[in-house]
C-alpha cells in the first residue's frame, strides 16, 4: 500500500491517471483459485494458463458432405466426362467403420466423418450424381481437398487460454473442444458496500421532510456484480462517527470496502473524519467532473477501502474510473481498463476546463456512424440519478477541452 503525504489542508490534488495509479499500486490479485465445470465458467476469470488436452481436430475428417476418393482415380474427371467409381461405404459423422478406399472406389461421407484409409480428397456431393452404389464424379479435386487435417487448429499441449482472460462463450467452447471439462478460475472478490447519510431512507419507505431514497446501495451492488465481484454486505449508516466505527469493528470478512458519501470536507462528512484517523487512508481532490472528492487506502488488517462522493452520478463515474479497475485487479484480469470507441456528438455541451469530464451519454447513429448525446437534460450534474437510466456509457472529455460541439468526435466507454 503506498504512503500518503496529504496536502496542508489534508486533501491531495491529483489527476485521474495519478489517482488510478495509486489505486492499482495498492491492490493485488487475491490469488484464491477455484475449479469449476464448464457450465459454471461463463463470466469468470481464468486464474492460470491452460493447454489443449487433445489435437484439434483429433483426426482427419471431411469438411463437406460428399465422397472420399483417391485423387489419382479422378484426376481426369470433368462435367462432360465423369469418372464412375464403386461406392464401398457410407460414413456418417461418428462412424467407426473399418472401410478402406481402394483403386476405383469411393466412400460416401458426411461432414465431420473420419477420412477412410486410402482416400486423399473429398468431392462435394454437388459435383456428383449422388449415387449410392456407383457414383459419377464430375470434378477433379486437388490432393487433400475438403479434408480437415488432425491438429491443424491446435496440438495437444499447445497453449489454449492465458491467465486473466474472461471466460466468454467462445473461450468456454474452445476449452470444451480441446478436451477440458473444468477450468481453474479466480475466486470472486467479496465487496462490502456502505451508503452513508442520515438523510437516506430504504427504497420504497415513506419519506419524511429532508429524506431521500437510498439509490447508492443498489447502484453499487449492481456495479460490483457487473465487474465480477459479489456483495458481502450492503448497508446504510447515518452521519454518526460512532456508528461507522462500530461497523468497522464488527464488519464481515471481505476483500474490498466501498463507501458512498461523506468523503468531502464538510462538517458532517463522517467517512473522512473517521478514516483520516487511521493514517492509512488518503484523501484527494481529483481533476474530474463529476466525482472530484475521493478517498483510498486500507483498513486495519489490510483490506483496501474506497470513499466515493455521495451523489449518484458521481458514484457511478467514480466506480467506473477507480473501483472497477481495482476489482479487476483483485481478479487477476489481464486488462483492468475498459475499451473506448469514437462517436460523433449529436448535441454539444460544456466541459470544465482543467478537469476530465465523464458525461453520461445515450448511444445512437448519425450518418451511419455511432453517435452520442447527453443522457439527461442536466448533463453531467452529479445528482441526476434518473438520468443514469438512459445512459449507455460515458463520453470522456479531456482536461484541455472546455466545449464539445456537434460533429466533434469523443471517446466513449460503453458500459452496456
Amino acid at each position: 500500500m503506498p504512503t500518503f503525504t496529504p496536502a496542508p489542508d489534508g486533501v491531495d490534488r491529483v489527476s485521474v491517471d495519478a489517482h488510478l495509479a495509486r489505486v492499482l499500486a495498492g491492490v493485488a490479485p487475491l490469488g484464491r483459485v477455484e475449479t469449476v465445470g464448464l457450465a459454471e465458467a461463463a463470466g469468470r476469470t481464468l486464474a492460470v494458463p491452460v493447454d489443449a488436452l487433445v489435437d484439434l481436430p483429433s483426426f482427419d475428417n471431411s469438411a463437406m458432405d460428399g465422397y472420399a476418393v483417391r485423387e489419382a482415380d479422378v484426376a481426369t474427371a470433368a462435367g462432360d466426362a465423369p469418372v464412375v467409381l464403386d461406392v464401398v461405404a457410407d460414413l456418417p459423422a461418428g462412424s467407426a467403420s473399418g472401410a478402406t478406399v481402394g483403386a476405383g472406389q469411393a466412400a460416401r461421407i458426411m461432414t465431420g466423418a473420419p477420412i477412410p484409409p486410402g482416400a486423399d480428397a473429398v468431392v462435394p456431393v454437388e459435383r456428383t450424381d449422388a449415387g449410392t452404389e456407383r457414383v459419377a464424379i464430375r470434378t477433379a479435386p486437388r490432393p487433400g481437398h475438403h479434408i480437415r487435417r488432425r491438429g491443424e487448429d491446435l496440438h495437444a499441449g499447445d497453449p489454449l487460454l492465458g491467465a486473466g482472460v474472461v471466460l466468454d462463450a467462445r473461450r468456454v467452447a474452445a476449452a470444451a473442444a480441446a478436451g477440458l471439462s473444468e477450468l481453474p478460475v479466480a475466486a470472486v472478490p467479496r465487496v462490502a458496500v456502505v451508503a452513508t447519510g442520515t438523510e437516506l431512507a430504504a427504497p420504497g419507505a415513506p419519506l419524511g421532510f429532508g429524506r431521500i431514497h437510498d439509490s447508492n446501495s443498489a447502484l453499487l451492488a449492481s456495479l460490483v456484480a457487473e465487474a465480477g465481484g459479489a456483495v458481502s454486505e450492503s448497508l446504510r449508516l447515518p452521519d454518526d462517527p460512532a456508528a461507522l466505527r462500530g461497523w468497522l469493528e464488527r464488519r464481515h470478512p471481505c476483500d474490498l470496502v466501498v463507501f458512498a458519501g461523506g468523503v468531502s470536507v464538510g462538517a458532517h462528512d463522517v467517512v473522512r473524519h473517521v478514516l483520516a484517523g487511521l493514517g492509512t487512508v488518503g484523501f484527494a481532490r481529483v481533476a474530474m467532473q463529476p466525482g472530484a472528492p475521493q478517498a483510498f487506502g486500507e483498513l486495519p488488517g489490510g483490506t483496501p477501502v474506497f470513499g466515493l462522493p455521495g451523489n449518484p452520478v458521481s458514484v457511478a463515474v467514480s466506480f467506473e474510473a477507480f473501483v472497477r479497475p481495482a476489482i479487476l485487479r483483485l481478479l487477476g484480469r489481464a486488462e483492468t481498463g475498459r475499451r473506448t470507441w469514437p462517436a460523433v456528438v449529436e448535441h454539444g455541451w460544456r466541459s470544465p476546463a482543467g478537469r476530465r469530464q465523464y458525461m453520461p451519454v445515450a448511444l445512437g447513429r448519425h450518418d451511419g456512424r455511432p453517435s452520442v448525446r447527453p443522457a439527461a437534460a442536466g448533463g453531467a450534474a452529479s445528482h441526476l440519478a434518473a438520468g443514469l437510466a438512459g445512459a449507455d456509457g460515458f463520453a470522456i472529455v479531456p482536461e484541455d477541452v472546455d466545449e464539445v460541439a456537434p460533429g466533434d468526435l469523443v471517446e466513449v466507454a460503453v458500459t452496456r
